[in-house]
This record gives C-alpha cells, sequence and structure tokens, in this order.
C-alpha cells in the first residue's frame, strides 16, 4: 500500500507545474493533498474525479482560495469525517484542514485503520492565530486517541507546520522565537509521540541531517537546501512491522513542499 502526501501550494497551480501528472504516474494506493486553495467545483473533471480514484474534499468555508485538504483513495471508504465534528472544535473546522477515511474490512492492511490528511494551521499572524493552532493541535490529538481506543490503527500525514528538533531544519539557532520552531509546538509533538504516535521517518533515519520537505520560495532556498522538515507521516505502533520503506521527494518541484511517501506491506 503505497501513500503519498504533498503540501501543493495550490493545487491548480499544482497541476499546471505537473505535479498532479507526477501523482498520476507514481499510482499510490492514497494521495493526501494540503493547502489546495480550492473548492472542488473549481478543479476540471479530470483532476476533481481522476479515472480509477475515489475523491475526497474539505475546503475553507470562510474565503476562497485558502487552505484546504483532499484525498484520492482507490478503495472506497467505509466512513468519512470532515473535521473534528464537536461543538468545541467548530471554529476550527471551517478552515477546511482535516479528512479522515476510515477502513472497517482489513483487505488492505488486515488491520481496521483510519487514514487521516491535515493541513495544520500555522501560527504566525499573532497570539490569537498561535492559540488556534495549539486549539488545533490538542483537539487533533484529542480526536486520533479516540480512534485508537475504537479499534482502529491511525495513519496521518500532512503539513504539521512545526519542525521537530534542531535536526529537522537547516537553520535551528535563528528560529528559535519563530513560528514553526516554538518551544509549545515542538512540544506538542513530543506529546504526540509520548502517546505512541511514531515519526516514521525519523525513526527510520535518526541521524539523517538535510533532509526538509519545505524551502521558502522568496529567498531561493530550496537550491541551497536552505529548509524546514514540516511535513509528516505518523503511525501508530502496531503497524510499524508493516512498513516497507519511506521517502522525500525532493528533486520534485511544483510547490514550496515536496511530496513524502510511505509504503506499507
Amino acid at each position: 500500500m503505497k501513500i503519498l502526501c504533498w503540501n501543493v501550494n495550490g493545487l491548480r497551480a499544482n497541476v499546471k507545474k505537473g505535479g498532479f501528472e507526477w501523482f498520476l504516474q507514481q499510482s499510490p494506493t492514497f494521495f493526501c493533498l494540503q493547502e489546495t486553495k480550492a473548492h472542488p467545483d473549481q478543479l476540471e473533471e479530470g483532476i476533481r474525479n481522476p479515472v480509477g480514484y475515489h475523491s475526497y474534499f474539505d475546503h475553507s468555508k470562510l474565503r476562497k482560495g485558502y487552505s484546504g485538504v483532499a484525498i484520492y483513495a482507490k478503495e472506497k471508504a467505509d466512513r468519512v469525517d470532515y473535521g473534528f465534528g464537536n461543538i468545541k472544535s467548530e471554529d476550527l473546522d471551517k478552515e477546511g484542514r482535516f479528512i479522515a477515511l476510515f477502513y472497517d474490512n482489513k483487505t488492505l492492511l488486515g488491520k481496521k485503520f483510519v487514514l487521516i490528511t491535515t493541513y495544520f494551521p500555522n501560527g504566525g499572524g499573532g497570539p490569537e492565530r498561535l492559540d488556534f493552532k495549539m486549539r488545533f493541535y490538542d483537539e487533533f490529538l484529542k480526536y486520533i486517541n479516540t480512534q485508537r481506543k475504537n479499534g482502529y490503527e491511525v495513519i496521518f500525514c500532512g503539513d504539521v507546520n512545526t519542525a521537530h528538533t534542531e535536526i529537522d531544519l537547516a537553520r535551528p539557532k535563528e528560529n528559535e522565537e519563530n513560528t514553526g520552531f516554538l518551544p509549545q509546538e515542538r512540544e506538542w509533538i513530543d506529546q504526540l509521540i509520548s502517546a505512541n504516535y511514531i515519526d516514521i521517518f525519523r525513526h527510520l533515519n535518526p541521524k539523517k541531517v538535510r533532509a526538509y520537505t519545505y524551502w521558502d520560495m522568496k529567498t531561493y532556498a530550496r537550491e541551497r537546501n536552505v529548509g524546514w522538515r514540516i511535513d509528516y507521516f505518523f503511525i501508530s505502533p502496531a503497524l510499524l512491522e508493516k512498513v516497507e520503506k519511506t521517502k522525500i521527494h525532493n528533486t520534485i518541484l511544483g510547490s514550496d513542499h515536496c511530496p513524502i511517501e510511505l509504503v506499507l506491506k
């Protein structure tokens, strides 16, 4: 089972740059996107419903051309959640940042599982936005813990918008007071790992340096590999034995992020 994940920084722009064609050539079981910046009605039919895939979209209900996530799946989900779906999370759900696909029949992995794509908020723009990000983090962790209690293994991927440790960005000292590397943001990833979710890339590559998934375009950071690893696959422990490989596709262009990959038996 092959899963691709990519913050496309605008799906329509990514299509024009050849990113969607690359996805179709890869033929993954699942393709998880973040920052689509599009309502499904704004997409051409071949992008909205590519042959061989079931398409799931969540978009911002507040403004056009903002946020948004999608999953293309070869297997139809048994159930879908768009957002956390409770009263406390109502404002968190309005930006179109979350899709969860549930698979109950055990044909893909031999286990019940939920696959989640999430575009976590950026904490920039003032204290209110950082608070929004941290509330989203907390609600997300509650959600996935609930699904595990309900008997589902968890796979989630997306732009977490935080580099966990100094090895995960090129210039840690210069960014200690910047969102994306603040102590409280990094501590949430500590909580996630303490709750037995595995950052599979770092688990398999504990000392690998200069492995990034995002680069600032304005400063031509990609050419110099001055980047951040802020895009992740996390899995629950029971799936670790099924992992065949994970990869950062850092040569694939079409966004300020690059695709990441997870292959499971």
